[in-house]
């Protein structure tokens, strides 16, 4: 899938992938993708949580070696 932006959160613990995806959403047009990779464990609850709350759409969420990535879609 095609993305606009791309986040690289690993080494990053619970709150900041969260805090460093919603900054660089921030910046992005409505319907861009945000593309953020991470291996904080708390991502996996955090991130769709923070999707939900901001109205972005969660489009894939996959798990690999310990590397969560994510492609976010920013709400209009």
């Amino acid at each position: 899938m095609t993305y606009h932006a791309e986040l690289d959160a690993l080494g990053l613990l619970c709150p900041l992938p969260v805090l460093k995806a919603r900054k660089r959403m921030s910046a992005l047009e409505a319907g861009q993708v945000l593309r953020m990779a991470t291996d904080d464990p708390a991502a996996l609850i955090d991130v769709p949580h923070y999707c939900a709350e901001a109205g972005h759409d969660l489009l894939d969420q996959q798990e690999a070696d310990g590397i969560a990535t994510f492609l976010i879609r920013k709400s209009a």
